[in-house]
């Protein structure tokens, strides 16, 4: 098992869920995150003053999902998720060890389906 974590725009994250449900992976978890990468900061007008600004908003997606479907989830993330241009995102992947479905205490692959 993987767990996939994916720094994306907000403005990607219908597609994104859309594109995860249509290839039979619909359970994901998402966060609010801000942060900064390769992107230069920006400047913005708060209360009349002009502010610099050096973390972007962002949103965090996680997902577990089987060995298997890892590069079909992956490749659903970038294909919706991605413009090809400096602050599309990242995504990380992880192994997972075990998991458990808390109401009936099922392990492995069979708490993640």
């Amino acid at each position: 098992m993987k767990k996939i974590e994916a720094i994306i725009r907000p403005s990607k994250l219908k597609a994104i869920q859309q594109g995860l449900k249509d290839i039979d992976i619909p359970c994901l978890t998402v966060l609010p995150a801000s942060g900064s990468g390769l992107q230069k900061s920006f400047t913005k007008i708060y209360r009349g003053t002009e502010q610099s600004l050096t973390l972007q908003q962002r949103t965090m997606i996680m997902c577990v999902v089987s060995d298997e479907n890892l590069d079909k989830c992956i490749n659903a993330i970038l294909e919706h998720g991605s413009d090809g241009q400096v602050g599309d995102g990242k995504i990380f992947i992880y192994n997972v060890e075990d998991a458990i479905r808390m109401s009936t205490g099922v392990r492995g692959q069979e708490a993640i389906h």
